[in-house]
């Protein structure tokens, strides 16, 4: 069996973390990309014992580091078969009236730029190839607006067209692509989106058991091994006491 090499961005936690570590119990060759140096290297050395790891590091909202860093891939990790586009972030939780310039600036270029400029680094070589997979990691966010999620909402309704349009225009080439849309996981998710306000972010997750990065990885893994002609196209996945953005069954 020809053992396939993915590049997953955003993956020294979460959903990242979590799906780079079952892809490695499933001999998938690693490229883990990410912001945290220390916490690449200590991940590189786990999953080291099970497959083939190179890291990057790099912010995808800056297009120089993101092409000098796919680039300088060693030759054995250069034909990328699967890309993970996990990198994303919310910051704040605000009004439009109200919300921080900055704030909006960090979701658009993470969430959407940074998602863009990873993909435009890695599917000319799967379009020469006419094999590869994508999967977007987008969120319900991007499926139905809720109160003071304006911009973040924004960010992630334009990942859900870009998952389409990818889809749409990589289609003669015989590319799959799938996008995944989570509800409520667990992660540092929401102690980003309240900056580092721990109680905050904690008390989002009380009186519920919401999803965990393992999950989502276990779907992601299921997506990807799917038989080649299978392409499970767009996954919309709620903890089972969420039934909306805004409606949740706590205790």
């Amino acid at each position: 069996m020809t053992i396939k090499t993915a590049l997953i961005t955003g993956a020294t936690s979460g959903i990242g973390k979590a799906t780079a570590q079952l892809f490695a119990q499933n001999n998938i060759r690693l490229i883990l990309c990410g912001r945290r140096s220390e916490r690449l290297s200590e991940l590189q050395k786990e999953l080291s014992k099970l497959t083939d790891v190179t890291t990057l590091q790099f912010d995808v909202r800056s297009k120089n580091e993101v092409f000098n860093a796919i680039e300088s891939l060693p030759k054995e990790f250069q034909q990328i078969d699967i890309l993970i586009n996990n990198a994303g972030n919310a910051h704040g939780l605000s009004t439009i009236q109200d919300g921080s310039i900055e704030d909006w600036d960090a979701m658009i270029d993470i969430n959407v730029k940074g998602l863009l400029y990873v993909s435009k680094a890695v599917l000319p070589q799967m379009v020469e190839r006419n094999n590869g997979f994508v999967v977007n990691i987008g969120s319900i966010a991007g499926k139905e607006v809720y109160p003071n999620g304006n911009v973040y909402c924004a960010s992630k309704f334009a990942v859900n067209a870009l998952n389409k349009g990818m889809r749409i225009d990589l289609n003669k080439h015989n590319i799959r692509v799938s996008a995944i849309h989570p509800g409520l996981v667990e992660t540092e998710f929401s102690e980003v989106r309240f900056k580092g306000d721990t109680e905050k972010a904690n008390n989002v997750y009380k009186g519920f058991k919401a999803l965990q990065a393992e999950d989502i990885a276990d779907i992601i893994y299921f997506v990807v091994s799917r038989p080649y002609h299978v392409n499970i196209e767009d996954l919309i996945v709620y903890p089972t006491a969420q039934a909306s953005a805004t409606i949740l069954n706590k205790d």
